[in-house]
Parts: structure tokens; C-alpha cells; sequence
């Protein structure tokens, strides 16, 4: 089967969920990939570069300690996998990837953490709206597995402490929120992991480049 046909065969659930760390377990990594960099030393200059401290930010953003990551999380250009239309956002849920495709048969490729067992959905949407520094609200499905949350109710203000990082991408479906989102974490050694109460993470380096370049409107698969 190829590449298009996997990335067609995704379902159409989309199911409410939060966007916060859950105890399920993860999944196992893609057993053949290369192995993460032992040392920061052996980072290259230019993804040190790609994920240096960000200091003109509202909140400063740290340095991405990119030897935690796995050298194909790292974002990079890549040939077009998906067939999708220029501006489509897609997420392979199988690979850890998200791609942003673009209008000369290539795509931006960023490493993401995704929804953990129990939380998994797959379908098309589209990208409704976009926030700088958003406010985090969980749903009350949320708060019931985690009382501990009841005070965020109406809400947690932006800031670095908030789950969803200095950015975030609103997936709706019609006029329909889903309650998942595309939102920036820290926590490099959840990138390539399944630990999320269903939202897609990404570093947050990348997820500012992701929404510069993504419009408010773009279709959206995840599979």
C-alpha cells in the first residue's frame, strides 16, 4: 500500500478529550529509527540554532535540549508523503509526524507527541482558529478523572506553566469544537510518545514556526 493510501485510511472519530499528560501507557517507538544523540555536543549548530531560547516572547521560552529528541523528530523539509492539498495540515499518528504541506510537493515536517491509548482519534477537521499564549481550560471529563484540576475550570491563565504552551491550533469539526488542539509542550521526552489526553504536542520552538505558517481555515486529517 502506499504512502497516500495509509494516510487516506484513517477513521472519522473524533472524541472530546483534553490536552494534558495522562498514566496510560505509551506506545513502543518505531523500533528502526535512529537512536537519540547521546550528548548535546552532538547536536548540529543548525537545529541548536532551530530550537535556541526564544527571549522576545511575552514569557521567555528555554532552549529545546534537542539530544533528548530522536533525529527524525527534528523538523525538517521533506518530499511530500501525503498527497493532500497545499495548506493541509496532517497528522500520522503511526510515524509521530505532522505535516504542513505545501504548494511545491514538499512539507514541513515536525515531531509530535500524540493521544495515548484510550485517547487515540483520527478524521478530517480543519483548523478554526489560532492563539498566541492561550488560556488552557480542561473539559469536565477531565476534571473528573483529575479533581485536582477543579480550580482551572473557567480556565488557566498563559504563562509557562500552561499546558499548552506559547501556542495553539483550535480543531473543529463543521462548527462543531472538538476540544482537541495543536499546542506547544517542553517536555522533549514526550515527543515521538503517546501521552496526551488526545491533543497533538509539539515542541514549542515548532509549534510558533507551525503557526506562522499555517491560515486559520486549513484542513486538517489526522490517521
Amino acid at each position: 500500500m502506499n504512502r497516500r493510501a495509509v494516510l487516506l485510511a484513517g477513521g472519522a472519530s473524533l472524541l472530546l478529550a483534553g490536552c494534558t499528560s495522562t498514566s496510560a501507557p505509551a506506545r513502543v517507538a518505531l523500533a528502526a529509527a535512529p537512536e537519540t544523540p547521546k550528548s548535546p555536543d552532538s547536536v548540529p549548530p543548525h537545529v541548536q540554532a532551530m530550537y535556541a531560547a526564544v527571549m522576545d516572547e511575552p514569557y521567555p521560552i528555554r532552549a529545546s535540549r534537542m539530544h533528548l529528541v530522536p533525529e527524525r523528530f527534528w523538523r525538517q523539509e521533506v518530499t511530500d508523503p501525503t498527497g493532500e492539498k497545499p495548506g493541509s495540515v496532517v497528522v500520522d499518528t503511526t510515524d509521530r509526524f505532522l505535516y504542513h504541506v505545501r504548494d511545491d510537493g514538499t512539507a514541513m515536517r515536525y515531531g509530535v507527541g500524540i493521544g495515548a491509548a484510550g485517547f487515540e482519534w483520527s478524521g478530517r477537521a480543519h483548523i478554526a482558529y489560532k492563539r498566541e499564549w492561550p488560556t488552557w481550560t480542561p473539559p469536565s471529563d477531565m476534571i473528573a478523572r483529575h479533581p485536582e484540576l477543579e480550580r482551572y475550570r473557567h480556565g488557566m491563565e498563559p504563562g509557562p506553566d500552561n499546558p499548552m504552551g506559547p501556542r495553539a491550533l483550535y480543531i473543529h469539526q463543521g462548527n462543531v469544537d472538538t476540544l482537541y488542539r495543536i499546542h506547544g509542550n517542553p517536555d522533549e521526552t514526550t515527543i515521538g510518545k503517546a501521552v496526551s489526553s488526545g491533543c497533538v504536542r509539539l515542541l514549542p520552538q515548532d509549534v510558533i514556526h507551525l503557526h506562522a505558517n499555517v491560515v486559520s481555515g486549513s484542513p486538517l486529517l489526522v490517521v
